[in-house]
């Protein structure tokens, strides 16, 4: 054999000799009691990794996404359409049936109308509740139990009467059916005032027995005054200072009834005896009637 060839065999040996090599274990072989071991865990270790959802009834509107803003959507039309028959002069109660059908909502599911008869409307302070041979009957709910001008007179004086100041247009609205109408024939009790914060407007009751005509210039220095930031006792104080004095507020007092003075025991009465010196000496000398 070549020589060359050789020596050129031998230094390729080396070479293989020098680089370093990885070996693969071999993976001992199981029997067969291991492999069903084995197999048993891993079965049973793959339905705790991925538990199921809890399972949910897609027409469940309490546990459904938007159930609140449905049930409020529906609420809302039957409180809007019984308030709107209010103000028209018609507050007769109604079954749930008929204001579903007069607000076009008979395709609501039954669970739907559970949730509004046993808890929505009889839970809601704008709707007022009836039975009639044992079913709810349901309408609108004032503010204030007014009919006419009449009564809306009559609250309005009371409120005048006991400090309350004025009532909210809107709430009078609300409360008296044809309200508008009935507040042109009223000018002559009503004072309306625009609240000039938010806009809104008051009405307070025109008293006749305080109606007086004030100077133009007294009410340009009334209303130039600022008493932003004061209240009554800080005003007080300061009208104090200034050499002004001012009054207890007049109004209705209680009066302490007077407590009735007991009544001590009587003695008994002694009475004077007239002659007891002359006693055993008087004689009776009146006649007897004869004897038959």
């Amino acid at each position: 054999m070549d020589p060359a060839l050789l020596r050129e065999r031998e230094a390729f040996m080396k070479r293989a000799k020098a680089t370093p090599t990885v070996e693969k274990r071999k993976k001992p072989v199981e029997s067969g009691t291991d492999a069903n071991k084995s197999a048993k865990k891993v079965k049973l270790s793959k339905p705790s990794s991925s538990p199921a959802p809890p399972k949910t009834s897609p027409m469940d509107y309490k546990t459904s996404a938007g159930s609140s803003q449905y049930t409020s959507g529906v609420l809302f039309k039957i409180v809007k359409y019984l308030k709107a028959r209010h103000q028209g002069g018609i507050n007769d109660p109604l079954l749930l049936e008929e204001i579903l059908d007069e607000t076009k909502q008979l395709d609501i599911t039954s669970k739907m109308r559970h949730l509004l008869a046993t808890e929505a409307l009889i839970s809601n302070p704008q709707v007022q509740v009836s039975q009639e041979d044992g079913i709810n009957k349901f309408c609108f709910k004032p503010k204030f139990n007014i009919h006419d001008r009449k009564s809306l007179v009559k609250l309005l004086r009371s409120y005048d009467l006991h400090g309350k100041g004025g009532i909210l247009m809107e709430d009078v609205e609300e409360s008296l059916p044809n309200a508008q109408k009935l507040m042109k024939s009223l000018t002559e009790y009503i004072v309306v005032v625009t609240r000039p914060q938010d806009k809104k407007q008051v009405l307070f009751y025109n008293d006749r027995y305080c109606r007086f005509n004030v100077d133009e210039e007294f009410q340009k220095l009334w209303r130039s005054v600022a008493v932003e930031g004061l209240d009554e006792k800080k005003i007080e104080e300061y009208l104090t200072k200034q050499g002004f004095t001012s009054m207890d507020a007049t109004g209705y007092r209680k009066v302490s009834s007077l407590q009735k003075r007991k009544k001590g025991k009587q003695k008994p009465r002694t009475f004077k005896k007239h002659n007891d010196h002359l006693e055993g000496v008087l004689q009776d000398y009146t006649e007897t009637p004869p004897q038959k």
